[in-house]
């Protein structure tokens, strides 16, 4: 019979942690289809009438809804939330600060489409074209700003492109920083979500901008078109859309009770039309979902044996915070174990994987495993304790 023992569960909704040794594991695994069809005891999400539309938990990644999230779509001025990722990288790496003042180009005053009204040959600063990006959705701030982070727009373009692949958006590509129609700029609904989520995690002081409601340069005020900050007082985000290609689009994040949803709708018919589809989904994630932490990063979950070290106890844990949505009945019939499966042996470096923690359903459906590490390095015991351990280990 393998060893259980239990240990304190960092909140009262989930049962206690069982911790067991095995040395050979045999425990079956589920897919992550089947368990959410175990899991699913929900109603089905709302009927959405857009061409594509996502919901997913920010800090867990699960998807709650979702319609056509892989196609290729015209992401419409929502570019202009890579563009803002661009700009508040190089703020935070110093490059550019808030207050420099950028020489608005005739190129910029020219671009096409939504407008900050800025004026070529004037001086700018960059606090407030951003503010024109964002709240206003301005063409024309948004060019000034890249040819003044990269000399040109087509740079700039590239540098968007980076960090596209830098934060996984698979099936997106962009040539230019407003927005405009091309060929070759286009994106997913899920790749928007998943740069929603990275602008509010990353940046979240410069995330705030997100959620002012108006803006006024030159004389001229023009407010945010995101309807559901005057509507929802949980929403605090993101950022409208339209071309006629592309329709009405909207990514929207709401945090409320420690849980942030991110929601995409593309291809709507009109700005009513996303704004309720919008909000049709966050009410149906915060209705019938929960987010909970259970577990924080780099904290002792439990010790195991180390044999023929310093020490003969090795404190082990996560890497990082790890993150769970389920239906909100579900949380109190969630269990957790540890799963070891050989013997440690010194040396071993923090952060070598020396087992798993498995979250289950009712002790039957796997939701969730993630490794688990040593958190501190063990080196080598003297001889005797390497000669003592190892007939210690023959026995045993």
């Amino acid at each position: 019979m393998h060893p259980y023992y239990s240990l304190p569960f960092p909140f009262s909704g989930i049962k206690t942690l069982f911790v067991s040794v095995l040395l050979f594991s045999t425990i079956a695994s589920f897919s992550s289809s089947a368990a959410a069809a175990r899991i699913s005891r929900v109603p089905s999400p709302p009927g959405i009438n857009a061409k594509g539309y996502i919901l997913i938990d920010a800090y867990s990644g699960r998807v709650l809804a979702e319609k056509d999230p892989d196609a290729r779509v015209e992401p419409a001025s929502l570019t202009k939330m890579m563009t803002s990722y661009v700009i508040f990288t190089e703020l935070r790496a110093g490059n550019i600060t808030l207050d420099e003042e950028v020489l608005i180009s005739e190129k910029a005053w020219r671009t096409s489409g939504s407008r900050t009204y800025v004026e070529v040959g004037n001086r700018v600063p960059v606090r407030v074209l951003l503010k024109g990006v964002i709240i206003q959705s301005g063409n024309d701030a948004s060019v000034a700003l890249a040819e003044h982070i990269a000399g040109n727009e087509l740079a700039f373009a590239q540098r968007m492109n980076q960090q596209a692949k830098h934060l996984g958006l698979k099936n997106s590509h962009f040539t230019n920083a407003s927005g405009l129609p091309n060929a070759n700029h286009y994106t997913t609904t899920r790749d928007m979500a998943l740069l929603g989520i990275a602008l509010a995690r990353d940046f979240p002081e410069l995330y705030k901008i997100h959620s002012i409601k108006s803006h006024e340069y030159n004389n001229i005020k023009q407010y945010n078109r995101n309807k559901l900050l005057w509507r929802d007082e949980t929403v605090d985000g993101i950022k409208t859309g339209y071309t006629e290609a592309a329709g009405y689009c909207l990514v929207a994040s709401a945090h409320s009770d420690g849980m942030r949803l991110v929601s995409v709708v593309m291809g709507s018919k009109n700005v009513k039309s996303r704004t309720k589809a919008t909000q049709a989904l966050l009410n149906y994630g915060f209705r019938f979902f929960k987010t909970r932490r259970l577990y924080e990063g780099r904290v002792p979950l439990t010790t195991v044996r180390i044999w023929k070290g310093d020490i003969d106890q090795l404190e082990v844990g996560l890497m990082e915070p790890i993150y769970l949505t389920a239906p909100t009945q579900q949380f109190d019939k969630l269990e957790a174990n540890i799963e070891f499966n050989t013997k440690i042996i010194a040396p071993v470096e923090a952060g070598d994987v020396q087992g798993k923690l498995r979250i289950m359903l009712d002790g039957k459906t796997l939701l969730m495993e993630k490794p688990l590490v040593s958190l501190r390095s063990v080196p080598k015991g003297g001889l005797w304790r390497r000669l003592s351990d190892g007939i210690k280990m023959y026995f045993d």
